[in-house]
């Protein structure tokens, strides 16, 4: 399955699932980023981590550890 932290710049995927358990996985979904959600990868920074994404009309910066959580299609 597809991560989020497979995306590349400027592509927008769905949410399929969070996998893992836990604070990590609530602190996600309190974020809005549920399944069905559409995000939309908007830059990287230069070493790679965080990354800046758009959900449900703001920008969240996210690290790539906790990406890995959420599969994405």
């Amino acid at each position: 399955m597809k991560t989020l932290k497979d995306v590349r710049i400027g592509e927008t995927v769905k949410v399929v699932r969070i996998t893992g358990s836990g604070p990590l996985r609530r602190r996600i979904m309190d974020m809005g980023i549920i399944r069905g959600t559409d995000i939309f990868v908007r830059k990287m920074a230069p070493l790679g981590d965080p990354i800046e994404v758009t959900v449900r009309g703001y920008e969240l910066s996210l690290r790539r550890d906790d990406i890995d959580i959420i599969e994405v299609e």
